[in-house]
């Protein structure tokens, strides 16, 4: 078996990673990604004055219920129980783009990270969908872990160490 591919048991095949053993510990963990568009989408999303309606508040319960549904989405994926769930947004005028934020928080006995990721990356197709007549030339990138804490592996913190990518 290769070391630290917990996802592939001893004949290298992917299986779901058996966590009966494992302690219940509070986890969190913290994600974030970037929509880039249009001055003139940015703009209506800014004023509240999309066609389709409040983009951010619908991209807010889009996350969330992304992060709920991570489990019977992501094949080999516990599904978890959450505590809470986050979401924040930033709007950056000058840059005419959107970050999301996805906190989420659980006591079990494995990581939320990808209940976090999942999270961003619904909020950031849901703020596609809504303004795409708009803007469908808009860019989903920059979708990273920032922070886990909590369980055997400990905590993580995001640092941009890879030379390929500007954060």
């Amino acid at each position: 078996m290769i070391e630290n591919l917990t996802h592939l048991n001893e004949n290298n095949e992917a299986h779901m990673v058996d966590i009966g053993g494992k302690k219940t510990t509070e986890r969190t963990a913290r994600a974030s990604g970037v929509i880039n568009m249009s001055l003139q989408a940015v703009r209506l999303l800014a004023d509240n004055a999309a066609q389709k309606g409040d983009v951010l508040g619908v991209a807010r319960i889009a996350a969330i219920q992304g992060c709920k549904q991570t489990g019977f989405l992501i094949p080999l994926c516990h599904p978890l129980s959450l505590s809470h769930v986050r979401v924040d947004f930033d709007i950056d005028m000058e840059l005419a783009r959107v970050k999301a934020t996805v906190t989420a928080s659980t006591q079990a006995q494995t990581g939320v990270e990808m209940e976090a990721l999942m999270g961003v990356n619904i909020a950031l197709l849901t703020i596609y969908d809504m303004l795409k007549a708009v803007d469908k030339r808009m860019t989903i990138t920059q979708v990273h872990l920032e922070e886990k804490s909590g369980g055997k592996s400990g905590n993580f913190l995001f640092d941009d160490a890879y030379e390929n990518i500007e954060f």
